[in-house]
């Protein structure tokens, strides 16, 4: 699995939830994807006021101040999903 994580250099908010992500991949496979959303016009019309947003394919998972139990309870649930 590959989790996305879009946001912009020099946010502070984008590095605290890379910072939970990397936390929660000692307990979960998957890899974090970074995309800076200044890269692309759609992106940064899209995000620019959201960021950080945490996706998983077309999923959103959370936006803003990134919660690591909301991330975890994520995890957990397509870990279950997957396993039944």
């Amino acid at each position: 699995m590959k989790l996305t994580l879009y946001g912009k250099e020099h946010c502070s908010l984008c590095t605290d939830a890379y910072h939970i992500l990397e936390m929660l991949q000692q307990d979960f496979l998957f890899e974090i994807e970074e995309v800076d959303i200044y890269n692309e016009d759609e992106l940064l019309e899209a995000f620019h006021l959201m960021i950080p947003v945490l996706k998983d394919q077309e999923t959103v998972i959370d936006t803003g101040i990134i919660d690591i139990q909301t991330v975890e309870n994520y995890l957990l649930s397509k870990n279950n999903s997957e396993n039944s």
